[in-house]
């Protein structure tokens, strides 16, 4: 009796050809030592054949039970003939598997399911010349519909009595030299018809291969050898390298084999990013998109619920309930200092600024979820280019809009170490949900009218992205052509509310949450300082020790005109938690409400000041948080200091300019002459310095390696 597999993905028709094939003539068990259907029958019009029903899977590489018992049968047990199907309404993923199985060396059909599908999604496949491409025999049916049922079967048993062998799929060059030495250190141990799937399993470092062959360690160094000198050729992994190659392989046979007619057909996706991503109105359209969800976040809509948690909600129902219950327990003035000043006051202006996040979430959410920002991130990949940066980096400082620790590490899918380390650098420039609160801050005290203001703030943040990949790719650490960045644009579709909505509150969750954690314990440590002398004696705040550390420091921001105690302790503040910005400015002037906190404020500085403040705690050291993270990505001190020193030179810079720039059309004092020009100088030197001769000396031995060179 000879033995015919069913193989293929899951959800691709298996089990429903298996059915037809096999009538009622079916048994159902486990196999041995796995808990994992075994279905086999006889062929209903021939019972000289049995017909197994293998796992659904997506590859033979060992990970799971199905797996596992896929390929121990095809490498063990021998069928006389494989049929593999296909879905043909996702046949890019499902070839990988078919490469697979002829590597196995066993005879092989390809049953084309879901053919009639194609004609739906306007695709055609040419069958044979697929076939000839692949080298084994294709057949297009539609198990569903019972269409061409019976050339399949026709063509699983001519396959079982096929005297001759198949060419196996051929890969790159480089990686073929690879395979036949690799093979010639295995011929004799293994059957020539194995010898090609041996020899791949043992490139890709397969255990189970290793343990099974029992190499000599000989042998198993000079296999070692050939597989990391492919490594070094392809600068990639080995198994990286297999999955590459057959998906190389995989696209030239679609490319070749596969006629899609919507490539003639313009759809409505198609006619939006005429405009969308239009050359020259792809930004203005941008610019207007974000002002509109700032307007509507920071100005408008979100404003409306921020006003009525400030003034309200933390002003006056909260203060005078537990005042009312502080009084009559009798609590200590120190005590009620504490909860009423510093815990109420700090908390409250950061969880004040919770509808207006939730606002920009909502608004994002939406972009996202109907595939906008995946077109923002093709324009941006434009333009990046254009001034070296690399399309893959938007991505990550698309994250940090909503934190930068999660923006940090997704920097890992960017292969070339320079462009990712580079990423890291430049990520947290975004404005976070974190500086947000600033940005509504400064925007709704100094700016109330002006809804350029808060958009201004996410623009600064891409300019200095791109000012800093101009300059840096100018340097020693950073030189070097970016890599190209692929992506495939989804179709556009009405946002789901189910989706919007959980990210939403997802991340008003997050930033709660860090409200009542670091941000609690900082508005305690930070009233404490500003309640208390050296020897702990309370008194006011200026006679406190937070006053006299804060002057200690002030003077470094006096050109950037915020050059006071109470600025100051709120910037270091803010490397704890950028939010702390906010509450510690309302603690240390001590505002019992909201709209006496902004009067304050309006009073103690000039708008242009306090949008120099904006900027400088946009751009400087992030958080912690992300300190900590962009640490760990980098993988040493040297690094990270690097990248903090960098953004807050920058970030000093940008606020100095700025502030000055103002104050000399003003003012036209001296001091703000040269300091201005002085910014302008430094700036204009790092945008169009360029490297010397060596310079390129350097990047050259580095990419080529100096013994190269010589």
């Amino acid at each position: 009796m000879k033995m015919i597999a069913l193989a293929g993905n899951p959800n691709s028709g298996k089990t429903t050809l298996f059915n037809w094939l096999t009538g009622s003539n079916q048994s159902v068990g486990n196999w041995p030592g796995v808990t994992v259907e075994k279905k086999q029958g006889l062929l209903r019009s021939n019972k000289q054949f049995m017909i197994q029903d293998l796992p659904g899977i997506y590859s033979l590489s060992p990970y799971t039970a199905e797996e596992v018992v896929s390929r121990k049968y095809l490498v063990e047990q021998t069928p006389d003939a494989v049929v593999d199907i296909v879905d043909a309404t996702n046949i890019e993923r499902n070839l990988y598997l078919t490469l697979q199985l002829m590597e196995t060396g066993r005879p092989l059909v390809v049953a084309l399911n879901m053919i009639d599908m194609l004609k739906k999604q306007q695709r055609k496949v040419n069958l044979k010349k697929l076939s000839y491409l692949l080298g084994v025999p294709v057949v297009g049916i539609s198990a569903l519909k019972r269409k061409n049922l019976p050339q399949l079967e026709q063509a699983m048993i001519a396959e079982t009595q096929r005297k001759t062998t198949y060419s196996f799929p051929k890969y790159d060059d480089r990686l073929e030299s690879a395979l036949t030495m690799i093979s010639q250190q295995i011929t004799g141990i293994v059957s020539t018809e194995r010898l090609r799937w041996y020899a791949i399993k043992l490139f890709e470092r397969d255990e189970q291969v290793n343990q099974e062959l029992n190499l000599t360690a000989e042998k198993s160094k000079e296999i070692e050898k050939i597989i990391i000198t492919a490594e070094k050729v392809f600068q990639d992994t080995s198994d990286s390298i297999i999955v590459n190659a057959r998906y190389d392989l995989i696209s030239q046979f679609v490319k070749m084999s596969v006629v899609d007619e919507t490539d003639f057909v313009v759809s409505m996706s198609d006619r939006v990013d005429r405009i969308i991503t239009n050359r020259w109105l792809a930004l203005p359209i941008f610019f207007f998109v974000m002002w509109l969800v700032y307007y509507l976040s920071i100005q408008t809509i979100g404003t409306m619920g921020t006003d009525w948690v400030n003034d309200v909600l933390f002003g006056k129902i909260i203060p005078d309930a537990v005042q009312g219950w502080l009084t009559q327990w009798h609590v200590a003035a120190w005590m009620q200092g504490l909860v009423l000043n510093g815990i109420i006051n700090g908390l409250g202006s950061v969880l004040g600024f919770v509808p207006q996040i939730m606002m920009l979430f909502l608004c994002l959410g939406i972009l996202e979820d109907c595939g906008y920002m995946a077109r923002i991130a093709f324009v941006m990949d434009r333009i990046f280019h254009r001034f070296n940066l690399s399309g893959k980096s938007f991505i990550p400082m698309l994250i940090s809009t909503g934190c930068g620790v999660p923006g940090i590490m997704s920097t890992r899918t960017i292969e070339n170490e320079k462009d990712r380390k580079m990423t890291i650098m430049l990520t947290t420039f975004m404005p976070c949900s974190a500086k947000l609160t600033v940005i509504a801050l400064i925007s709704g005290t100094f700016f109330p009218h002006q809804s350029w203001v808060a958009p201004s703030a996410y623009f600064l943040g891409m300019l200095a992205v791109v000012g800093s990949g101009i300059f840096l790719k100018k340097t020693r650490l950073f030189a070097g052509p970016p890599q190209p960045f692929v992506m495939e644009l989804p179709a556009y579709h009405f946002p789901k509310p189910g989706n919007v909505l959980r990210q939403v509150i997802s991340r008003a969750e997050s930033f709660i949450k860090k409200a009542g954690t670091i941000i609690f314990s900082s508005c305690v440590l930070i009233w404490f300082f500003s309640s208390f002398t050296f020897t702990l004696k309370m008194t006011d705040q200026n006679h406190s020790m937070l006053r006299y550390i804060g002057e200690v420091v002030a003077p470094i921001f006096a050109p950037l005109g915020f050059g006071d105690w109470h600025t100051t302790v709120a910037v270091i503040a803010g490397l704890i938690a950028k939010e702390n910005c906010v509450g510690t400015l309302r603690i240390t002037f001590g505002s019992s409400t909201a709209s006496a906190f902004s009067a304050a404020l309006r009073q103690a500085y000039p708008a242009i000041a306090g949008y120099s403040f904006l900027a400088f705690n946009l751009l400087c050291a992030p958080c912690f948080a992300a300190i900590g993270t962009m640490y760990k990505e980098f993988g040493n001190t040297k690094w990270t200091l690097r990248a903090l020193g960098y953004q807050t030179a920058l970030a000093y810079l940008t606020a100095m300019l700025i502030y000055q720039s103002v104050q000399m059309v003003t003012t036209w004092s001296f001091a703000s002459v040269v300091l201005t020009a002085t910014a302008v100088l430094i700036i204009l030197y790092c945008l169009f310095f360029k490297r010397n001769a060596s310079d390129d000396l350097y990047q050259v031995k580095n990419e080529i390696g100096e013994g190269a060179l010589k």
